[in-house]
């Protein structure tokens, strides 16, 4: 497995892994089916989204959106995995994140943030074995199908090799 910074060439792979974990229920609050053209949308050259390849197939991508539009945020980044539904627990996930915490320093972020349904026990594994941390619950965050859900707040501050967090 590689992973590399997308392109927008990679939009229709990772709309088509996007929406295998909108119909999974299991990672996102998202119901409506997002196509090609939506993820081209992500591409706004100030966020990194890359994506891990399988003999030459997209198998996973990690993305970073905006976290708020308040200039005081300006380092801080939502952040995403979602992995090919046939290639999920084979390492995937975690090479596509460890990219991403990579180019997302060098984009000149300070801390990636996320938030993950309570049960999702491979994601909550898999972010902690990236270093971040639980930092909090919210309770009926959002609705999905109906039912109210809670969320596990996650963080990480990113760091340079000699363990200075990145100031702007």
């Amino acid at each position: 497995m590689t992973a590399r910074l997308a392109t927008i060439g990679d939009a229709e792979a990772i709309a088509r892994i996007y929406n295998q974990g909108i119909e999974d229920r299991v990672a996102t609050f998202e119901t409506r089916r997002r196509s090609a053209s939506d993820v081209r949308a992500w591409f706004d050259g100030r966020h990194p989204v890359v994506v891990v390849e399988e003999d030459r197939r997209v198998v996973a991508f990690a993305a970073t959106f905006e976290y708020r539009p308040r200039e005081c945020y300006s380092g801080v980044a939502e952040t995403s995995v979602y992995v090919e539904r046939s290639r999920r627990g084979r390492g995937a996930g975690r090479v596509a994140l460890e990219e991403l915490i990579r180019r997302a320093w060098e984009a000149g972020f300070w801390k990636l943030v996320s938030r993950i349904f309570p049960e999702n026990r491979a994601s909550r594994s898999l972010i902690a074995s990236a270093g971040f941390r639980e930092v909090g619950r919210y309770e009926k965050h959002a609705q999905l199908d109906g039912v109210w859900r809670d969320v596990i707040i996650v963080e990480r501050l990113l760091e340079d090799p000699g363990g200075r967090i990145l100031m702007v």
